[in-house]
């Protein structure tokens, strides 16, 4: 029988069962139980960091909120274990079309070649994600939830972080070495530390309407500039599980709130674009100003931050919870890395680094899409209208039409835990970039390439000979009495070889055949080429050979231990 998330009371833990069961101390704690600090709290836990998450309410998120995850978000839950129930429930779609007025200006796609496990994109629910990922949750042993469970003062203080916690029959106190919070864009942990978020408040409101009904419609993104059912603004339509459609009108900084709130008017906007024969039910709504905003710095001492807590942008373009979502993955192995002793305390200072870029390029992203939508003055107007009339025939101005640039994987660049290149390669997987899916085979059965990196370290190869390969994962084999770099962080070896390649004469390793040609083409591989990944499926090394000393020290700059 299928869960019905939105009356789901998750349980409670009380003060005094907190008191009378509590461990001393806690490695980590994450406030907030949205997808971000779900997606944290589950790849510390598994990775074998006991976790505790904390969460004020104890319901998941009303109205679909969230909707459209990424095709880089899909691939962090497939390392996580719960990728496929999210794609499945989710409607997925890479298709795009823009509107001017009452015509076509053009179509995009967003993912054009094939050889990919996931699709560009699926909408679903925020409720849905949340809870399955809660359900994913519950099948870890080592993460615990508190629901109704709200963190009222946090002060660091000999190396933690102590904790106080309101519940509705008391408050207790917790110790941990970090505290991470994933607490949303009013973040109460953000208030607690007297911190704020900076940026730019975009003076213009939205409509979100999400409505029921049968519709022999495409499964693609629509987006309007002026059109005639909604003059001077702009629209947008998603398709959703269930049956249930997201749209979005633009209303103009002027509008009411509480007005354009009101079902009737709701759905007076929405008969306008479906016509009067389209039946139709309101589910939800809601009325949005969006901002730009983020934290000066993510890191202050043992206390995180991440997704909107963090930093926030506008809706269009999809990067709010997808980038909340990287900020996890990227900040998860380094906390269990530091934890566990094989990584100092300043490669927390990295996630810091790494992610505040990645939000300033959101940002830079969301800002253009917002001045693009609302033109600062005539002229900006003008020169809008002229982008799209002109768009429908010349490629160049296709360039020029910002409806929102749809979130794609951060590349990482100027990481300070990459090492550059020393030889010359083509493509997009430099140092930095997140790690391109492709179809293999192994064991003689058909398999994907990212399924088998990522969770640790993993130094991939590609063999043509096997005497070539049987060297490479020698270096990877313990020598007696010594236990080398390699063996103490934790790097698995893998080989890509052809469909020529004798795969019996090859043991410790697996070896993952190219089926296609797709790795080797999307990695511009020849033989002997190796790349190093780290646990977040990033690039951080690449070389043309193999150098095992090469590596080791790729690995020292990767966990900051040089």
């Amino acid at each position: 029988m299928a869960i019905d998330y939105q009356s789901l009371v998750l349980p409670y833990a009380s003060a005094a069962e907190c008191r009378a069961t509590d461990v001393a101390h806690r490695p980590v704690i994450v406030v907030g139980g949205g997808p971000v600090g779900l997606t944290l709290a589950i790849d510390l836990a598994r990775q074998g960091t006991p976790v505790l998450l904390l969460d004020d309410d104890d319901r998941l998120s009303s109205g679909s909120r969230a909707i459209c995850f990424a095709k880089r978000t899909l691939e962090i839950w497939d390392r996580l274990g719960c990728g496929d129930p999210i794609a499945s429930k989710g409607v997925s779609w890479k298709t795009g079309k823009v509107f001017f007025r009452d015509r076509l200006v053009y179509a995009f796609d967003l993912l054009p070649e094939t050889g990919h496990r996931r699709p560009a994109f699926v909408n679903l629910q925020q409720y849905y994600a949340e809870g399955l990922l809660y359900e994913h949750a519950l099948a870890q042993p080592k993460l615990e939830m508190r629901w109704k469970n709200k963190v009222i003062a946090a002060e660091q203080a000999s190396g933690g972080v102590v904790v106080t916690v309101e519940t509705p029959d008391g408050t207790y106190r917790l110790r941990c070495d970090y505290l991470v919070a994933c607490d949303g864009s009013r973040s109460p942990m953000r208030s607690l530390l007297g911190l704020e978020s900076k940026g730019q408040v975009f003076r213009d409101r939205f409509l979100i309407a999400d409505v029921r009904m049968d519709a022999d419609l495409p499964v693609e993104r629509r987006f309007w500039f002026d059109p005639p059912f909604h003059r001077d603004g702009s629209a947008l339509m998603h398709r959703q599980p269930d049956n249930v459609w997201r749209i979005d009108f633009q209303l103009g900084w002027e509008a009411d709130p509480a007005v354009e709130r009101q079902p009737e008017r709701v759905l007076q906007r929405v008969r306008a674009m479906l016509g009067d024969k389209v039946a139709f039910d309101l589910v939800w709504c809601s009325v949005y100003t969006f901002a730009c905003m983020r934290m000066e710095r993510f890191r202050h001492g043992r206390i995180l931050f991440a997704g909107d807590a963090a930093h926030g942008v506008s809706p269009f373009g999809a990067r709010g919870a997808n980038s909340g979502v990287q900020d996890a993955d990227n900040l998860g192995w380094k906390l269990h890395y530091v934890i566990r002793g094989d990584a100092p305390d300043r490669l927390l200072d990295a996630y810091a680094c790494e992610r505040e870029k990645a939000a300033d390029e959101n940002i830079a992203h969301s800002t253009r899409s917002a001045d693009f939508l609302t033109p600062k003055s005539e002229t900006s107007r003008v020169f809008r209208d002229a982008v799209l009339s002109l768009a429908q025939e010349h490629p160049f101005a296709r360039r020029l039409v910002n409806s929102g640039r749809l979130s794609t994987a951060t590349t990482l660049a100027d990481s300070p835990l990459n090492t550059p290149d020393e030889a010359r390669f083509e493509g997009a997987m430099v140092p930095g970039a997140a790690a391109a899916d492709a179809p293999v085979t192994i064991d003689d059965r058909p398999d994907w390439f990212l399924r088998h990196v990522g969770g640790r370290f993993v130094a991939m190869h590609f063999a043509q000979r096997p005497d070539a390969a049987g060297a490479f994962v020698a270096a990877f084999r313990p020598e007696p009495g010594v236990r080398s770099d390699a063996q103490s962080i934790g790097v698995d070896p893998l080989l890509i070889a052809d469909p020529s390649f004798d795969t019996q004469r090859v043991a410790g390793a697996p070896v993952a055949i190219d089926t296609d040609g797709l790795v080797a083409r999307r990695y511009d591989a020849a033989p002997g080429t190796t790349y190093l990944f780290r646990p977040d499926q990033h690039v951080c090394a690449r070389w043309r050979r193999f150098d095992a000393h090469a590596l080791r020290a790729a690995l020292a700059r990767a966990t900051c231990r040089v």
